[in-house]
């Protein structure tokens, strides 16, 4: 904390002479919040990176209980590995969809072969992030400068949206019924409580929006009938206790060949993580970015050789980090020991589980478009000329190419590419062929 910045405990008292537009105070990774606290905000990060983290596993044929359980154990290995000094949450990581669908062509028989090529794409990853130690992020800088980085997250948001839209009215996109005009109004309630408990809220509540919006929410949908009574009855019937269904991988070079290319995209997605917080907290973290490659890549290859999917560093609770101003890193702690609890008690996990769709759209709208305006501040930040042909460019396409993709990605043959890695890719080659002997890419 800054010698001439508040204590924690008063700047999340109840302030008498502010106005409701004032920002909320900027609590820092090393303040201490007591537990009473830490635990709402550690389960808001839970709620906001748990749709995200079932859904890649689905979709990638593994098992989502593992998936949470590593997200915990990574989070942990990655708070350790930074020292405390980068707030992140990790969970499971779309850019591996397509590559490891690749190799397993969707038969769970062969997730042993993508968990070897996923382990071995973190090594790779871990190796670079040596390097940044070693010789410091000047390479990585000038590979990826802040036009880049600043298109990387502001993508991520981006290419996230449809799926926040598609919660809220399902993939038709259209109201037609009066079940859809309810899921939109329990959407619009669940935005609108977490909005102005943003803005209008003091003291502790204040800190709290998302979750406020999802009780709200959930609440309103339960009074309409809109709670899903398969996932109620799957709450009263999961088990207590249970553990995650481990596995082992099985060695194969040809899925380390398919899968490790991703490892370019890591790098980007990290950095532009990075850069949006640092930017959220006005420090420089980029003396932390070699460790936190490394606290990423080794909580993707613990991850692999346990089952679970790779991690990343989630654009979700960044999204919860720029509403509420509180980067404690014992927020991510309680997040993780929960996430470790969603591991081990199916219970609780179903309870999750059974929170409506439109309820996650209406959080995730607030989410998805602060991550879009994180890339915006990078580029202020760095005073990126957009008189510059070649600044639209590369900003410009990789933008439009995640936005229209969405979730879904591209499908090449039998390889489907997500529309983040793709977009983090276009963004790379634009710089890279655009940038030769062209102009500097901020305004003088």
């Amino acid at each position: 904390m800054r010698k001439d910045d508040p204590s924690p405990q008063e700047e999340t008292g109840t302030p008498t002479a502010h106005s409701a537009q004032d920002a909320a105070p900027l609590i820092y990774p090393e303040d201490h919040l007591p537990l009473t606290r830490l635990l709402p905000l550690g389960l808001q990060h839970v709620i906001a990176m748990f749709g995200a983290t079932v859904l890649a596993p689905i979709l990638m044929g593994f098992d989502p209980q593992v998936a949470i359980f590593f997200s915990g154990v990574g989070t942990l290995i990655f708070l350790a590995i930074t020292g405390g000094k980068v707030p992140s949450y990790l969970g499971s990581s779309f850019a591996f969809i397509g590559p490891v669908l690749a190799v397993t062509g969707g038969d769970a028989a062969h997730i042993p072969e993508a968990l070897f090529g996923i382990a071995a794409t973190a090594l790779l990853y871990a190796l670079g992030g040596v390097a940044t130690m070693r010789f410091g992020s000047r390479w990585i800088d000038r590979l990826m400068p802040p036009i880049v980085t600043g298109t990387v997250v502001a993508l991520i948001g981006l290419n996230l949206a449809s799926s926040s839209v598609t919660h809220i009215l399902g993939p038709a996109l259209r109201v037609a019924t009066s079940a859809d005009s309810y899921k939109l109004l329990v959407a619009t309630v669940t935005f609108g409580i977490a909005a102005a408990s943003a803005v209008y809220l003091r003291g502790f509540l204040r800190l709290i929006p998302i979750l406020l919006g999802v009780l709200a929410g959930s609440a309103l949908a339960a009074a309409l009938g809109l709670i899903d009574a398969d996932a109620v009855a799957k709450m009263g019937q999961a088990a207590w206790i249970g553990l995650p269904p481990f596995q082992l991988p099985r060695p194969s070079l040809s899925a380390a060949a398919i899968i490790a290319p991703v490892v370019v995209v890591l790098f980007a997605e990290n950095k532009g993580h990075i850069a949006a917080i640092g930017g959220y907290l006005d420090r420089d973290l980029s003396p932390s970015l070699g460790r936190a490659y490394v606290g990423d890549a080794l909580a993707s290859l613990v991850s692999a050789i346990g089952g679970g999917t790779p991690q990343t560093t989630y654009a979700e609770n960044m999204g919860v980090m720029a509403i509420t101003r509180v980067f404690a890193i014992g927020n991510f702690i309680v997040a993780a020991l929960v996430a470790l609890l969603l591991g081990v008690c199916p219970k609780f996990g179903a309870l999750i589980l059974a929170i409506p769709n439109p309820v996650l759209g209406g959080v995730t709208l607030i989410l998805y478009g602060l991550i879009t305006l994180m890339g915006i501040k990078i580029w202020l930040d760095a005073h990126i000329d957009f008189s510059n042909q070649k600044n639209l460019l590369v900003a410009g396409i990789p933008l439009i190419v995640a936005t229209g993709l969405g979730v879904k990605g591209i499908t090449v043959g039998s390889l489907n590419i997500a529309g983040i890695a793709l977009g983090t890719v276009l963004a790379l080659l634009l710089e890279l062929l655009l940038g030769l002997g062209g102009k500097p890419t901020s305004a003088s």
